[in-house]
C-alpha cells in the first residue's frame, strides 16, 4: 500500500514546521509527516525549512545566527513557535513516522543521537546535500541504528540509481513534475524506493498512483488521503 506523507506537517491546513501542523498530520492518519532540520546559534536542532526565519514567521535573521531562546520568541503563525527536534520526536513518536530533511551539512551526528536516545525508529532521512545522506547512513549503521535514507532529486537525471546507491540511500525523492515511467522503473530494478513530493491537485496524484509510486508527500494531506479512499 502506498505510504502518505504530510510536507512541513500538514503545510495548507496548518502554519509549516509547527506542532499544530503535526498534530493536524496525526488528526487526519497520515503514515508520515515530514519536516526541515536546521542547527540554531545555541547548538540545538531546530525545525524550520529556510536558512532564515523571515518567510514563515514575524522576525528575521538567519537560524544559525539566533539563539534558541531568541527563535522562541518568533510567532511562526497562529501563535506557534518554532520548534526543536526534540519537541518533534515528542509530538510524534508512536503517532506517526517521521521523515527528516538534513538543511545543511554536520546534523547527522546529533540527528542519528536523538532518534536512538528516544528509541525512534522506521525513521527517513532525506537530503538535497547527498554527501549528508551517505554520512547519516554511515552514523546509524554504526549505532546499530535501522533507518532508511533518501537522496532528494529536484530534475529527472539519467543516473538516479547511480547517484542513490553511491550515497548508499534507500530510495529517491523526486519531485514529482519530472517523474514519468522511466525513472520509475529504472529506480525499482536497482532495488530502490521512490517517493514522490509534492502533488497537491486530484490530477497529480492520480498520476503518481499510476506509475506505482512508493510514497506520495502533499502540502494537502486531506485531499491525498481522499483520492486515496482513506
Amino acid at each position: 500500500m502506498i505510504k502518505t506523507i504530510g510536507h512541513r506537517g500538514a503545510a495548507f491546513l496548518e502554519p509549516e514546521n509547527t506542532l499544530k501542523g503535526f498534530r493536524k498530520a496525526i488528526e487526519l492518519g497520515l503514515d508520515y509527516v515530514e519536516f526541515d532540520v536546521h542547527r540554531c546559534k545555541s547548538g540545538e536542532l531546530v525545525v524550520i525549512h529556510d536558512e532564515t526565519v523571515d518567510r514563515t514567521t514575524n522576525g528575521e535573521g538567519f537560524v544559525a545566527d539566533l539563539t534558541l531562546q531568541q527563535l522562541k520568541k518568533l510567532d511562526a503563525g497562529k501563535g506557534e513557535t518554532i520548534p526543536t527536534l526534540q519537541e518533534v520526536i515528542d509530538v510524534c513518536k508512536g503517532k506517526v513516522k517521521m521523515q527528516i530533511e538534513l538543511k545543511e551539512h554536520g546534523l547527522e551526528a546529533d540527528t542519528i543521537s536523538l532518534l536512538m536516545g528516544n528509541s525512534v525508529g522506521d525513521t527517513l532521512l532525506i537530503s538535497f546535500l547527498h554527501e549528508c545522506v551517505k554520512k547519516a547512513k554511515e552514523e546509524a549503521a554504526a549505532k546499530n541504528l535501522k533507518i532508511k535514507a533518501g537522496i532528494i532529486i529536484a530534475g529527472n537525471p539519467l543516473n538516479a540509481d547511480e547517484m542513490a546507491k553511491a550515497a548508499k540511500a534507500d530510495f529517491v525523492a523526486a519531485n514529482h513534475f519530472y517523474v514519468n515511467e522511466r525513472i520509475v522503473k529504472q529506480v525499482k530494478k536497482a532495488g530502490l524506493g521512490i517517493t514522490v513530493w509534492n502533488c497537491d491537485n486530484e490530477h497529480d496524484i492520480k498520476r503518481m498512483l499510476k506509475l506505482n509510486v512508493d510514497m506520495i508527500a502533499s502540502n494537502r494531506p486531506d485531499l491525498l488521503l481522499k483520492v486515496l479512499g482513506r
